[in-house]
């Protein structure tokens, strides 16, 4: 399904699959093809469910990325939009070629009004990300969700600070206990990994803590970590440590000793090494067992190779008769090694697991007490709020009634999890009067499951996406609809609208070679494409690989180990490619299919991994002139403007730091050559700032360098990091880092800013601490490359997934993922379990037979990547590589499309020493000039206001805040403020309970308070919650503040107005109407609180003016009566007009900075 430019949305033709998927009152399972028009489905489907009498508010879809849910938001708001102004002619058009058939009066009529009806829904459609929907569902029910009803969600780096926190607090236990089973599983770790790889061990347990709470609780029922691991090794109980493996495998009954004594004489026949071996035999057999034992290691290694293969050949000529004796030996040896490994890797194991639960429990303490979740958070309290006994019933009925429609987009990137979640949903779908069958409103659709996706596409193992679980999924729904005797549809899609025949040719050749097709697909079904675009020129080319060149090593002693020479295939291949696409540009390229000259922004290079390969790409496009995007993704501490404004940070918490100034002064912000600074720097006596301060006055440069440097510290003394680099960007610092790096150093400025404020949030706002914050982190940029403009994209094939690109290169294609970078933690694909081998001496045979299944899943989500990136491409399909010097890997990408081209692909000439192969069909229709979009927005004038100056803001651009008038009031702080960050505690406590207990039944007062205030988020023991509610009931049970509280009041009254030229936002504690008089009342907690009027902070009375002076302008014929209520005591002040009149002023004479 394509719509052309200019063309309404649903006037375009839909295939017969397209429109069976939309059918609102079926179940729907869609297994699309790369380009088939997914997205296109969804919005019409929603769009059926809507002019069928679908609720908006019971839709919800659920999509992968918020990119996606934005797009699908954007095409369902644009076609809505576009019915409700169309004529009735062009409506009737659109509709009929939606439905398929005749619409009736009333789906015009439904169809003019839907626009005006998603808008009264708030929130609009339900179109989110699961991640954002879990969220919203837990805030919505945070009690039964057992969470903290103010929590907020944290991302990767504050996940990663949390973690670190959790480590120290493992280490402070186990130097408080060094005899603990936690202490001893943490020496038995550091014996076997380093503290990188602990924080990597710790992070990929943590990250899968439900998987890991599961195989705690399956080995807590079959006797505890130490008996589920060992027998799941295969040991026995009593091959509890190396000691006793080898005390029995040493005794005399198990091991034949007389055989043995005989092949000692045999060997002596022999030659040399069998008299050595008869030696070795020997002196082990004459050993006591303890010598035995710790000698065993290397007796075994006269029966194995260093790598614990057995040896092929035990004896020579003339000691034959020793070999069955010996060969039995060896066997047993093997044997014994075996189990020694699985004693190993089950040690290893538990002290994994010992310490990982203490980290996982330690992570889920700071979270709780901070009332943070993290994304797997999200999915997992949702899915046992959902799985509780009601819990989805009751969710349903709160939900305005419940959800009748679940859509899932890019199902096949699901995860078990996020399936729990959908599958709890859908519960009562098909089960009884939830199927709607017995509705009274004739026009109400059954509920409906919804999903499309393409397991071929399925690329996120790394973040639990199981492509399996796309065909699981659908047989489980297909039966339920079954059983309630509903509709079920399984749909394909197969005609691509995006790629031309010559690609999809290639693209289904390849996979239909044996092997190749091996976990594309539920079923293992063929690979089968159609396409759209029929007669429409395309080509394949197959390019030669790049190999290593024979050369001399004249490189220099301390190269870096990842400098690649300019004679590497991976640069040669970067700089061919660069010069063919030039070649293209300055010569007007026709791409033939849609009748116009190449752009930059046709071409899509893509690699399976960010190594060098990309930098070099990106770098050679830009010394051939060609426009470039520049990766996908970069780390924010290697962009040079965040590498000078860090220098500047570092130089301004210390001046001593001669380095970070040398950067300083070479960087744009200050500009000097070499020659300057060895000017200042050379034979000087002190560090740099000394030197320069002494010598300022010798001439302009050093005087400029020495004023900026000064400002810089004499900033960063009182401002915070925020303000400090706003600052120092606002006052020329961008303009100069723009001006010699390129717009390029826009996006890492704008995301250094970013981080600068993420870090205000939650830290002491400290320059040294946002320094360390910063480089510690490892912030990573991910850019927006659909909207590159007409630029060449250079991105992995993960990144690239949903895009596409009229040229396409695949560059990466002769390596093969060989299980370096997997994790050594193996969990268990039966049953809940795990496995840990340190390193490759360890690793047993359940181990190595866990990660063969592992190797098999990785070797079949690599041909998948495959498929992504062939289906990128809609005219054109480059493939080339480089390879290393052990040459191309089996089965990589490049032999899997090279045995195709081989015998369909034409020889044409080239640069290189073997011929390029070209598949290619030729234009045989006629096509009108066709210009790509991104190249037409590149191309499209800029509107006039951009090159004016923005206008002035109005005065002043924030409220003023009554209650903030004066910094000197006094703080209202409580007896169990231990720090700054429990200042306001109580009284922010008792605020919240006077808000909103006045509105329950006052029978219920006391049980709701107890029950809120013992919350954990609020860390207050159980004397602190009964002093926090003692002061509270006074207040309430106070015969003198009944009026306050009566039915006539209102808790927390926004109230905003314009007082002179100054524009005031407040919000009122308690506001009461009755007859003829407004009272206004402030709850302040401050202990103790003053009895006598003059004893009252002026902030306080004029905040109360303020407040008098707002309400007087609404209510003009009444009284304002103004009172401060001291929850301690209590009492309550009436304040006096007349004395209010002469705070009133205040704000006109300039007594309030705003």
């Amino acid at each position: 399904m394509v719509r052309r430019r200019g063309q309404r949305m649903s006037t375009y033709t839909r295939t017969a699959s397209q429109s069976r998927a939309a059918q609102p009152a079926h179940n729907v399972w869609v297994s699309a093809n790369a380009g088939t028009g997914k997205t296109g489905v969804l919005v019409d489907r929603i769009a059926r469910l809507l002019l069928d009498g679908a609720r908006p508010e019971k839709i919800l879809c659920l999509t992968f990325t918020k990119t996606g849910a934005a797009e699908m938001a954007k095409r369902i708001n644009k076609l809505l939009g576009e019915w409700a102004i169309m004529t009735d002619a062009d409506l009737h058009k659109d509709l009929f070629a939606l439905m398929g058939s005749e619409p009736t009066a009333d789906h015009l009529q439904t169809a003019q009004k839907l626009f005006a009806r998603v808008l009264d829904v708030p929130g609009g459609l339900k179109i989110r990300t699961i991640h954002s929907f879990c969220e919203s569902l837990i805030g919505r029910f945070p009690i039964e969700a057992k969470v903290a009803p103010h929590f907020s969600v944290i991302d990767e780096r504050t996940t990663t600070e949390l973690l670190g926190d959790a480590r120290e607090r493992i280490l402070n236990l186990t130097i408080n206990d060094p005899e603990s089973q936690l202490t001893h599983a943490l020496n038995h770790l550091a014996e076997l990994v380093n503290e990188d790889d602990f924080t990597a061990l710790m992070q990929s347990l943590t990250g899968k803590r439900a998987r890991l709470a599961e195989v705690m609780d399956h080995y807590e029922k079959l006797g505890g970590i130490e008996i589920s691991t060992t027998k799941l090794v295969g040991l026995s109980d009593d091959e509890t440590d190396e000691t006793a493996i080898l005390t029995a495998a040493l005794s005399d009954q198990v091991m034949d000793i007389d055989a043995l004594k005989e092949a000692t004489i045999d060997l002596e026949r022999g030659a040399k090494t069998s008299q050595k071996f008869s030696l070795a035999l020997k002196t082990f057999l004459a050993q006591p067992l303890d010598q035995q034992i710790k000698g065993y290691m290397d007796y075994a290694l006269l029966f194995v190779t260093k790598s614990f293969e057995p040896r092929k050949k035990l004896v020579t000529k003339g000691a034959e008769a020793a070999e069955i004796a010996l060969l039995d030996e060896q066997y047993r040896v093997m044997e014994i090694l075996e189990k020694l490994r699985a004693r190993a890797t089950a040690d290893a194991t538990i002290s994994l697991l010992t310490v990982g639960q203490a980290m996982v429990d330690a992570y889920e303490h700071l979270k709780r007490v901070r009332a943070y979740l993290d994304y797997d958070d999200l999915i997992d309290t949702a899915r046992q709020l959902l799985s509780t006994s009601g819990g989805v019933s009751w969710v349903h009925f709160k939900l305005d009634g419940g959800i009748d429609h679940i859509l899932v987009d890019e199902s096949q990137d699901t995860s078990p999890a996020q399936w729990d979640v959908v599958q709890s949903l859908a519960t009562d779908f098909h089960a009884g009067l939830g199927r709607h069958e017995d509705a009274q409103d004739a026009k109400q659709t059954p509920r409906t499951v919804f999903a499309v996706g393409d397991e071929k596409q399925s690329i996120y193992s790394f973040q639990g996406a199981d492509p399996y679980e796309f065909g699981r999924m659908r047989e489980h729904f297909a039966e339920r609809a079954t059983q309630a005797k509903q509709i079920f549809s399984n749909v394909e899609l197969t005609k691509s609208f995006r790629t031309v025949r010559a690609v999809l040719s290639i693209v289904d050749r390849t996979f239909a070679q044996p092997g190749a097709s091996d976990g594309l697909t539920f079923g293992g079904d063929r690979v089968v494409h159609d396409t759209d675009r029929l007669g429409q020129s395309g080509l394949v080319e197959l390019w030669p690989t790049l190999k290593p060149e024979e050369q001399e090593d004249d490189s220099p002693w301390d190269v870096p180990v990842d400098y690649k020479s300019h004679k590497s295939p991976e640069l040669r291949l970067a700089d061919q490619i660069s010069k063919t696409i030039a070649h293209w540009i300055e010569n007007k390229e026709i791409l033939t299919a849609q009748n116009r000259a190449v752009q930059p922004g046709d071409i899509l290079i893509l690699v399976r991994r960010r190594a060098k390969f990309a930098e070099a790409m990106v770098n050679s496009l830009k010394k051939q002139g060609i426009a470039v995007a520049g990766a996908d993704r970069m780390m924010l501490t290697d962009q040079i403007a965040v590498m000078d404004l860090l220098a500047v940070g570092r130089f301004a918490v210390m001046p001593e730091d001669s380095l970070s100034m040398a950067e300083v002064l070479k960087s744009p912000l200050i500009g000097w050559a070499d020659d300057d600074l060895f000017g200042l720097a050379h034979n000087r006596k002190t560090n740099l700032w000394s030197e320069l301060s002494s010598r300022r006055s010798e001439n302009d440069k050093f005087s400029e360098a020495h004023k900026i440097l000064s400002r810089f510290l004499t900033h960063a003394d009182f401002t915070p990091p925020y303000e400090f680099y706003a600052d120092l960007l606002q006052n020329g610092g961008r303009k100069k880092l723009t001006a010699r790096l390129g717009f390029d150093a826009e996006d890492p400025i704008d995301e250094f800013l970013n981080l600068a404020l993420d870090f205000e949030r939650t830290h002491t706002p400290s320059l040294q601490g946002f320094l360390h914050w910063v480089t510690s982190g490892g912030t990573q940029i991910k850019r927006d490359m659909e909207t590159s403009g007409n630029e060449v994209r250079v991105m992995t094939v993960h990144g690239a997934k949903g895009l596409e690109a009229p040229i396409v290169f695949l560059t990466d294609t002769c390596k093969a993922p060989d299980g370096r970078l997997d994790a050594r933690v193996q969990w268990g694909t039966q049953q809940p379990e795990i496995l840990w081998a340190p390193y490759k001496d360890v690793r047993c045979k359940a181990f190595t037979n866990w990660t063969d299944e592992a190797k098999l899943v990785r070797e079949r989500e690599y041909r998948r990547l495959l498929y992504v990136a062939m289906t990128r491409a809609k005219d054109r399909l480059y493939v080339t590589g480089f390879e290393d010097k052990f040459g191309r890997a089996d089965g990589c990408w490049y032999d899997l499309i090279a045995s195709v081209m081989d015998g369909l692909a034409k020889p044409v000439d080239s640069n290189s020493d073997e011929p390029v192969l070209r598949y290619e069909t030729k234009q045989e229709v006629d096509v009108q000039d066709v210009q790509s979009e991104n190249v037409a927005a590149a191309l499209a004038p800029l509107p006039d206001w951009v090159h004016q100056r923005a206008p002035v803001e109005p005065s002043p651009a924030k409220p003023f805040t009554p209650s903030k008038i004066e910094p000197e009031a006094p703080p209202a702080f409580g007896p169990f403020a231990d720090d700054n960050t429990d200042r306001f505690k109580r009284g922010l406590l008792v605020h919240k309970l006077l808000e909103t207990l006045p509105g329950l039944d006052p029978n219920t007062h006391e049980k709701a308070a107890q029950d809120w205030l013992a919350q954990p988020g609020h860390e207050l023991s159980p004397e602190q919650q009964a002093e926090i509610w003692a002061e509270t009931s006074l207040v309430l049970k106070s015969p003198d503040f009944k009026d306050l509280f009566g039915p006539n009041s209102l808790a927390e009254v926004a109230l905003s107005g314009v007082i002179g030229e100054q524009v005031v936002s407040a919000r009122l504690d308690r506001l009461s109407v009755s007859g003829d008089v407004v009272t206004v009342v402030d709850y302040k907690t401050n202990r103790p609180a003053p009895r006598e009027l003059d004893k009252v902070p002026d902030a306080y009375l004029s905040q109360m003016a303020l407040y008098r002076s707002l309400l007087a302008n609404i209510y003009p014929t009444h009284r304002i009566r103004c009172v401060l209520l001291w929850t301690d005591g209590p009492h309550a002040m009436v304040l006096d007009d007349v004395l209010l009149k002469t705070y009133t002023p205040r704000l006109d004479d300039g007594g309030c900075d705003t």
